[in-house]
C-alpha cells in the first residue's frame, strides 16, 4: 500500500461505550496485523469522533484517503450520508483523494463466520440433530428493503450449506418479524432446540438487548433448547472482507462510483436542499441506480 494513503473505518457507533471500545480495540488488532497501513477510525453517531472530524484527521495525514464502512448493511447511512460527508470533504481538501468503499456485504466471508458459529453452538447443544434444530439469524433491522434482503440472503446461503429444516431471519427492531415471532413460528413446527445468531460486528444496546430476550425467551418455552451465538467483529474473514473491499476500490476508483452515486433519492435530496437524517423509520429503499 502506497504509504501516503489513510485508510478510514468507519464505524455505526453505539450509545453503549463497550461497544465504540470494541472498534477501537478492532482497529488496534489490524494495526498489528498490517503495520505498514496508517488506519484511523471514526464513527457515524454516538461517539467522540464523528464523520467530518475523521475525514479531517485523515485527510491532513496523506494524499490520499480510503474511507470503508464497518458496516454488514448498507441502509441510509452508507448509501446517504456516508457520501455527502465525503463529498463535502472534498470541498475542504481538493487536492486529497477520497476512495469510498464497499461496505462489507453479505460475502462468502460472513457465511463462513455463520457457518462456524453455528457448529460452536450445536456443539454447546451436545449436537442435537440439526432437522429439529432451528436456527434465527437476527439482524438490526432497516426501513431498507435491499439492506434485509442481505440478511435473507444469508439465510438462504446457509440453508444451502446445511442439513437444518429452518433457517429463519427475524429483526430487534424498524421491521418485522421480531425474535419473538420467529421463536414462536419455529416451536410451532415442533423444534427441539433453537439457535440464534447474531447478524450484528460488535456488542453495544441491541446485544444486550439480545441477551435479555434470549433470557425471557428460555423462561418462556422451557422444553426448548436455546443457544446464542457470538456477534462476528473479531473473527479473521471480518479483517480479510475488509482487505478485499479495499483492493477492489482501489483498484478501480477512476472509473467507480461512489456508494449510491445516481440514485434518485439522493439526487431529490439535493434538488430539494435536504441531506441525509437520521429517522431510521422512512418508508422507502434504494432499489434504483448504484445501490443496488
Amino acid at each position: 500500500m502506497n504509504t501516503q494513503q489513510t485508510i478510514l473505518l468507519v464505524g455505526h457507533g453505539s450509545r453503549e461505550a463497550s461497544g465504540n471500545l470494541e472498534i477501537e480495540r478492532f482497529v488496534k488488532h489490524w494495526r498489528n496485523r498490517f503495520p505498514q497501513q496508517h488506519i484511523e477510525v471514526c464513527f457515524i453517531e454516538f461517539a467522540d469522533v464523528l464523520l467530518d472530524q475523521g475525514l479531517d484527521n485523515a485527510a491532513k495525514l496523506g494524499h490520499s484517503v480510503i474511507v470503508i464502512p464497518l458496516i454488514l448493511n448498507a441502509a441510509g447511512h452508507v448509501k446517504m450520508e456516508l457520501p455527502e460527508h465525503i463529498e463535502q470533504a472534498r470541498l475542504r481538501y481538493p487536492l486529497i483523494e477520497f476512495i469510498f468503499c464497499r461496505h462489507l456485504g453479505a460475502s462468502e466471508e460472513i457465511l463462513t463466520i455463520l457457518k462456524r458459529t453455528l457448529k460452536k453452538a450445536m456443539a454447546k447443544l451436545d449436537v442435537p440433530d440439526p432437522r429439529t434444530t432451528g436456527i434465527v439469524i437476527l439482524g438490526r433491522g432497516s426501513s431498507d428493503r435491499v439492506a434485509n434482503g442481505e440478511i435473507a440472503k444469508m439465510a438462504r446461503w446457509l440453508f444451502e450449506e446445511g442439513d437444518h429444516d429452518l433457517v429463519d431471519i427475524a429483526f430487534t427492531g424498524i421491521t418485522h418479524p421480531r425474535l419473538e415471532s420467529s421463536v414462536q413460528r419455529q416451536v410451532k413446527l415442533e423444534m427441539k432446540q433453537i439457535i440464534i445468531l447474531p447478524y450484528y460486528l460488535f456488542t453495544g444496546t441491541l446485544m444486550e438487548r439480545i441477551y435479555r430476550q434470549v433470557e425471557r425467551l428460555q423462561t418462556q418455552y422451557p422444553q426448548i433448547h436455546f443457544a446464542l451465538g457470538d456477534y462476528m467483529g473479531f473473527e479473521d474473514e471480518v479483517y480479510e472482507l475488509l482487505e478485499k473491499r479495499i483492493n477492489e476500490a482501489t483498484d478501480i476508483h477512476d472509473a467507480q462510483m461512489m456508494e449510491c452515486d445516481g440514485c434518485k433519492y439522493r439526487e431529490i435530496a439535493a434538488e430539494h436542499g435536504h441531506g441525509h437524517n437520521h429517522d431510521h423509520d422512512r418508508n422507502h429503499d434504494h432499489s434504483e441506480g448504484k445501490c443496488t
